[in-house]
């Protein structure tokens, strides 16, 4: 088997081994780390389907890190997937009506970061000492709500790591804020910027290609990286339960070896559904990729039209998580769908940049065939949250039910009889208002943190050791900034 190396999307930066595209988070043209190609999966499915989730981890995550050997990544997987996670299955399946949801939200921080999170800081120290860097790396990470409690859960007291997430302040739930904000670790930096999610990710990444900025880092004894999906490290963890949900089906005898599933997945910034696509083309059998937006709908508009237009209001809705305009991963798929034209990947993306809109050619519109889009409104996913309720006595949270809902539309359109899974990306005590309310709209008056005891009477599922942490945790991160001041903020920082 050729050993997979990593280049970037623009074209400057060319086969680098794994370990170092993880270190480096982001390309220094800017562009995405790539592997040099998608890998087919080489385990027969069969076999796949009889393997528990770390095995089954072992074997996706060994085609895309050549320069891993054995031992490293067996550590990096024991140590990600243990009991951090309330289930051994990792990520459990389960069949409500006729749907399938695959919870992806049994790990430390209850939301679907957990899956790849859990294991980055262990593929970082791993990748540092493959690379013999010396220097401390500062993961600089902008969040819409989920990925900063998980990288700050993960990289917490990692040595060799500092960690720095920037979230809005006003566009996070009350929940996801005290998470992010009590955290613990000497190595911990929580800062709200007045913007949002888009700001702080274009700051965090203009960090990224400020080239004497980091130079001077450098000089200072640190070096930058990013827990965000742009990290090849946070996509390649999330291929493995997609595979596992196929697994799962098989298992169930829902479906046949061979057989088709579609996957429906609630995303912002198109990490979570790339990964489902790039199980596609290892070979997984699956039919339609079902893209779920909320009202910032600009992944379905691209999918609809061809044209990706960042130029529209932006707007808070109960699915914060996926409050984005600027989906960085889409760039992942821009380039396989260029034929790899690192020219016109690094074309499209200045006109995003300059202009905040491209549209792709007619060929590449042939090869967004596997995808579907769809949307719901705030309204529309409330009354989704409350009808699976009522149906089934199964609580989701908002962004599983903007997929839910895009599904039963899918299923209206489309004479589709394909066994579907639902990637359910948060439990639902991360938006215990909204699910509340969309219930009863009796329960808005209570607090957030009263409503915690009412979704638990009316779930009858435990209230999770992340919730019960934070209930009473004392707030250490107060540090607030204009999206301007990202950057001194980055040097008062790391002068503490």
């Amino acid at each position: 088997m050729a050993q997979i190396l990593y280049n970037s999307t623009r074209g400057k930066e060319k086969n680098i081994d794994a370990s170092l595209a993880i270190v480096k988070g982001l390309a220094n043209d800017g562009g995405l780390f790539v592997p040099s190609y998608i890998p087919r999966i080489s385990t027969d499915l069969e076999k796949l389907c009889s393997m528990d989730y770390k095995t089954l981890a072992y074997e996706i995550m060994k085609e895309y890190l050549s320069d891993f050997t054995d031992q490293e990544l067996r550590y990096c997987i024991d140590s990600a997937y243990d009991d951090k996670f309330d289930t051994k299955e990792i990520a459990p399946l389960v069949k409500k009506g006729e749907d399938f949801y695959l919870e992806l939200f049994h790990g430390a921080t209850i939301a679907f970061k957990d899956m790849a999170l859990s294991i980055l800081p262990y593929f970082m120290i791993t990748s540092l000492k493959k690379q013999s860097i010396n220097n401390e790396v500062v993961i600089l990470t902008a969040t819409s709500g989920d990925t900063g409690k998980a990288a700050l859960a993960g990289f917490a007291d990692v040595e060799g790591t500092k960690i720095i997430v920037f979230y809005p302040k006003d566009g996070v739930s009350p929940i996801q804020k005290h998470q992010m904000v009590t955290q613990k670790g000497n190595n911990t930096a929580v800062v709200g910027i007045e913007g949002n999610f888009d700001d702080a990710q274009n700051a965090v990444k203009e960090i990224f290609n400020d080239i004497e900025f980091n130079k001077q880092i450098n000089k200072e004894g640190y070096q930058f990286s990013s827990a965000n999906s742009i990290n090849i490290g946070r996509l390649v963890p999330q291929i493995v339960y997609y595979f596992y949900a196929y697994s799962s089906l098989v298992n169930k005898k829902e479906i046949g070896i061979g057989d088709n599933m579609n996957v429906v997945v609630p995303t912002g910034n198109f990490g979570n559904i790339l990964a489902a696509y790039y199980a596609k083309e290892m070979g997984l059998p699956i039919g339609k990729l079902i893209c779920a937006s909320n009202t910032n709908k600009v992944l379905y508009d691209f999918i609809s039209s061809g044209t990706y237009n960042r130029k529209r209001d932006f707007e808070l809705t109960i699915s914060p998580s996926m409050d984005i305009l600027i989906s960085s991963n889409l760039e992942r798929l821009i380039y396989l769908l260029t034929g790899s034209d690192t020219i016109e990947t690094a074309r499209l993306m200045k006109e995003l940049s300059e202009n905040g809109e491209y549209t792709i050619s007619e060929k590449m519109k042939k090869g967004l065939e596997d995808f579907v889009g769809g949307y719901a409104s705030d309204q529309e996913t409330m009354d989704t949250i409350k009808k699976v309720y009522e149906e089934s006595d199964y609580l989701i949270d908002t962004h599983t039910a903007v997929g839910k809902a895009v599904y039963d539309k899918y299923k209206e359109q489309a004479n589709d009889t394909t066994k579907t899974i639902i990637a359910s990306t948060a439990s639902p005590y991360k938006f215990t208002r909204s699910v509340m309310l969309a219930i009863d709209q009796e329960y808005d008056r209570y607090t957030d943190f009263e409503l915690i005891k009412k979704l638990k009477e009316v779930s009858n599922v435990d209230i999770p050791p992340a919730i019960q942490e934070i209930l009473n945790a004392e707030v250490i991160h107060n540090m607030e900034c204009k999206k301007e001041e990202i950057k001194q903020v980055v040097v008062k920082i790391l002068q503490k």
